[in-house]
């Protein structure tokens, strides 16, 4: 349904390197970048943009998609290693359904970062 989704932080060279790191196990990079904000993204195509926020935004929860397991738990090290911190580590979630596994942090603004699987493994 989204196309892509932006919003402040107070601090943009900051939440750069910790969306970069965390985000980088699923492909994610810089793809657009300038006065306007920062634009990552995977293929060329931004799908999260932040741009310097004025006052401390309210905490959000957005979600990440990977294909494998493995990348869920990749993320969850590199955002922890970002200077996230913990808020769930990787696991089923099977109260969501039976094959969602994901692992949460908090970001630098006090977003709650997830990245989930939802396939069953192989």
């Amino acid at each position: 349904m989204f196309d892509h989704v932006g919003f402040g932080v107070t601090n943009v060279a900051e939440s750069r390197a910790f969306y970069l790191k965390a985000l980088e196990p699923i492909g994610v990079a810089v793809v657009m970048e300038g006065p306007y904000g920062v634009g990552m993204g995977k293929k060329g195509k931004p799908s999260l943009w932040i741009h310097e926020a004025s006052s401390r935004p309210a905490p959000l929860h957005i979600a990440f998609s990977a294909e494998k397991r493995s990348e869920v738990d990749a993320f969850y090290k590199a955002a922890l290693a970002a200077g996230g911190k913990d808020n769930g580590p990787p696991g089923l979630r099977p109260h969501y359904h039976a094959d969602y596994y994901g692992a949460f942090v908090i970001g630098p603004d006090g977003h709650n970062v997830e990245v989930v699987c939802h396939k069953a493994e192989p």
